[in-house]
C-alpha cells in the first residue's frame, strides 16, 4: 500500500509540474500575475507532494529512492523544484519560472517514459555521508541549472536591446544587471553546494572503499566540471567576465553537467553506473 501511495503521489506531482508550465506560459504571453502566481503555487504543491512521495518510499523500503535512472531523474527534479522556490523567494525573478517549469516537465516526462528497472538493495548506498553527497550534489546542480536559465534570459534580453526593433522578450524581461546578479547568485550557490557535495563524496569513498580517490570516470568528470565552474568564478572576479561571457559559460557548464550526470555512466561506466540503469 505504501508503494502504491508513493507512486500515486509522484504521478500527481508530475501532473502539477506539467500544469505549472501551462501557468507560466500564460504569464509569458499575457504578463498577468495571476498566471505567475498559479504556476508558482503549482510548483510548490508539486514539490511538497514529491517530498512526501519520496518519504513514503524511504519509510517503506528503508532506503532512499536513488537506486536507478528513473529515481535519479526524479530526485534531480525535486532538487530543481526546491532550488527554484528558494531563488524565487530570494530574488523574485518571476520569468525564471518559465525555464524552471519547462525543465521540470521535461525531467518528469523522462521519469514517466523510462521503464522502472528492478531495484536491488545495496547496503553500501546508505549512511550520512552517502545521503549528504547525493543531496548536496543534486541541489548544487539544480542551482547551476537555474544559472543556465538566467544566462539564456540574459542573452535574449541583450539581443532585444541591441536590435533596433525590440522583440517579443524585451518588455517581458528585467534589466541585464538584474539578470546577471541573479545568475551570479545561482552560480555561487550552486558551486558552493557542489563543492561540499564532492567533499562528502570523497569522505564516503574513503569510508566504503578505503580511499578518497579511485580515478572512477564519474569522479574524473565531476572534478572536471568543478574546475570549469571554478575557472568561471575566477574569471568573473579577476577578469571582468560578467554579462554575456558569463551567461554563455553557465549555459555550456550546464550541458557539461548533463553529460557528467548521464553520459559518463552510460558511455563509460564505473561504480556510479548503478544509478543510471
Amino acid at each position: 500500500m505504501s508503494v502504491q501511495m508513493s507512486d500515486v503521489l509522484l504521478k500527481i506531482a508530475t501532473l502539477l509540474y506539467f500544469s505549472s508550465m501551462a501557468g507560466y506560459t500564460g504569464f509569458l504571453f499575457t504578463q498577468k500575475k495571476l498566471y505567475q502566481k498559479t504556476g508558482l503555487f503549482l510548483i510548490a504543491s508539486a514539490v511538497l507532494l514529491h517530498f512526501i512521495s519520496m518519504a513514503v518510499y524511504t519509510l517503506s523500503h528503508r532506503y532512499f529512492p536513488i537506486q536507478n535512472l528513473s529515481q535519479s531523474f526524479s530526485v534531480s527534479a525535486f532538487a530543481l523544484g526546491c532550488m527554484f522556490l528558494f531563488f524565487q523567494y530570494k530574488s523574485d525573478l518571476k520569468i525564471l519560472g518559465v525555464f524552471a517549469s519547462a525543465l521540470l516537465s521535461v525531467i518528469m516526462g523522462i521519469v514517466l517514459l523510462i521503464p522502472e528497472a528492478p531495484v536491488e538493495k545495496n547496503e553500501i548506498f546508505k549512511g550520512f555521508w552517502f545521503y549528504s553527497h547525493i543531496l548536496l550534489v543534486f541541489m548544487g546542480e539544480a542551482a547551476l541549472a537555474l544559472a543556465c536559465g538566467t544566462g539564456i534570459l540574459y542573452l535574449l534580453q541583450e539581443k532585444g536591446i541591441k536590435t533596433k526593433t525590440p522583440g517579443f522578450f524585451f518588455k517581458r524581461l528585467p534589466s541585464l544587471d538584474f539578470l546577471d546578479d541573479v545568475g551570479y547568485t545561482c552560480l555561487t550557490t550552486g558551486f558552493a553546494l557542489l563543492t561540499i557535495g564532492l567533499v562528502t563524496g570523497f569522505i564516503y569513498a574513503k569510508v566504503i572503499w578505503g580511499r578518497f580517490w579511485s580515478w572512477d570516470p564519474k569522479e574524473v568528470a565531476s572534478a572536471g566540471t568543478w574546475l570549469i565552474y571554478a575557472a568561471l568564478l575566477h574569471l568573473r572576479f579577476y577578469s571582468g567576465w560578467r554579462g554575456q561571457k558569463s551567461a554563455i559559460m553557465t549555459i555550456i557548464g550546464f550541458f557539461i553537467i548533463i553529460f557528467t550526470f548521464i553520459g559518463v555512466n552510460i558511455l563509460i561506466g564505473g561504480h556510479h553506473d548503478t544509478f543510471t540503469k
